[in-house]
């Protein structure tokens, strides 16, 4: 279970990273203009949204343990997916839908585009704690 809660963890962060930090900037500077890239890059993250969300419920089954109380070790690295998971749903649920009206109404754009920037750098933070937690030395349970 332990190889695979890695994979899991792996697949989130590494999403992420390809998203945010490779393809949405090589989008905006391929296509040149911010009112075409934009939806482009919001449905990818809506993508990244989804299956932050799906991967995240796996690995909140896979570190799970129904038998024994989990350490502490456990209980923060929950947190972490729950705080992931979280950040992702407040942004594609919330701070999204805040980006597309501000562009259409000619509200501040800069601040809700600045704070979804926040909580994709969160969630990646916290997908790799996650990660990081992980994939250490072997102990007992997670």
């Amino acid at each position: 279970m332990q190889r695979w809660a890695v994979l899991l963890a792996a697949l989130w962060w590494g999403g992420l990273t390809g998203l945010s930090f490779v393809a949405v900037p090589m989008l905006f500077a391929s296509l040149g203009n911010p009112a075409l890239a934009g939806p482009v890059a919001a449905q990818l993250f809506a993508v990244q949204c989804w299956a932050g969300l799906v991967l995240g419920l796996g690995l909140l089954l896979l570190l799970r343990q129904p038998r024994s109380r989990p350490d502490a070790h456990t209980m923060t690295t929950l947190g972490l997916v729950l705080a992931a998971m979280l950040v992702a749903v407040v942004q594609e649920l919330g701070v999204a839908h805040q980006i597309v009206t501000a562009r259409a109404s000619g509200g501040n754009l800069r601040l809700w585009h600045s704070i979804g920037s926040v909580m994709v750098l969160a969630q990646w933070v916290c997908a790799g704690a996650v990660l990081w937690r992980l994939s250490g030395p072997p102990r007992s349970g997670f």
